[in-house]
């Protein structure tokens, strides 16, 4: 595959976002960050889980023939194995992050997608690219965002209400009824979405944290053909500065409420 990527981190933070490729595998996570005055029973961070976790994948896509679930199982165990003795693992804030991975494997494109990161396949002959997301997380969030998205962003109102917000959907994490990311439960793998498309029917593909797909799924200001297009054209960089603008020009969440007015953003898009 021919890969190009870029990521860049929400201004004044570290990147809790991960990407990396080789010719025939690549990984996308979006770590899910900690409010602050909130306690995760973690000494890493998110940085450090969704980046370990990232790499641990992208290794074993390389040197297994497993299942791209099995593999996400047990690079989830592998991961809590490196901090168990060290950070409550039982704790409800414990690091997450959401995972999509591809792979190539002779004449066929497998993917895995797990919790709200979005994957787009450019299918030959179809009218529009297919779009695979798990969107669970955003339907439990959608019950009790409202309070959040009433007040400006960045405002200590609104910063409050974010932790608040951040805190009530940990007790839908990972259980029936609410939705599944990558944390320390090698079960979650199970809840993700799959599936192979043979790679002559794949023009390309590209993987996007929220924080680059918000361009269509919150500000709907492109379609998604249309990122693929700004992807083809300019490549990742283009569409995290149109996101950038897009946030620039909504400091305050007015016209697009949400729990971070900028979000750490990246892009890969591969042509098998």
């Amino acid at each position: 595959m021919r890969v190009t990527f870029a990521t860049e981190a929400a201004p004044g933070r570290p990147n809790e976002d991960f990407v990396a490729a080789t010719p025939d595998a690549a990984v996308l996570l979006d770590g899910a960050g900690t409010p602050a005055g909130s306690d995760s029973g973690c000494s890493h961070g998110v940085t450090w889980y969704s980046h370990t976790l990232g790499s641990t994948l992208l290794a074993t896509m390389a040197q297994s023939a497993g299942t791209l679930t099995e593999l996400l199982a047990e690079g989830i165990k592998t991961v809590s194995s490196l901090h168990d003795g060290t950070c409550d693992l039982a704790h409800p804030g414990s690091p997450s992050a959401t995972v999509i991975m591809l792979r190539r494997t002779d004449d066929a494109l497998e993917w895995l997608v797990l919790a709200d990161s979005v994957l787009i396949l450019d299918v030959v002959d179809a009218p529009e690219p297919v779009i695979i997301c798990d969107d669970r997380e955003a339907q439990v969030g959608a019950l009790h965002r409202a309070e959040m998205d009433a007040l400006d962003s960045g405002s200590d109102e609104h910063v409050s209400a974010h932790r608040r917000y951040v805190e009530t959907l940990r007790s839908y994490r990972n259980r029936d009824g609410g939705f599944w990311v990558a944390a320390t439960d090698p079960l979650a793998a199970d809840q993700a979405l799959t599936g192979s498309m043979p790679v002559d029917r794949i023009r390309a593909a590209a993987l996007l944290s929220d924080g680059a797909s918000r361009l269509v799924d919150r500000y709907h200001l492109r379609t998604w053909r249309q990122v693929l297009d700004t992807l083809d054209e300019s490549g990742p960089d283009g569409v995290i500065r149109e996101v950038r603008v897009a946030e620039h020009s909504d400091p305050q969440g007015s016209r697009w409420p949400r729990g971070k007015t900028f979000d750490d953003a990246t892009a890969l898009y591969c042509c098998p």
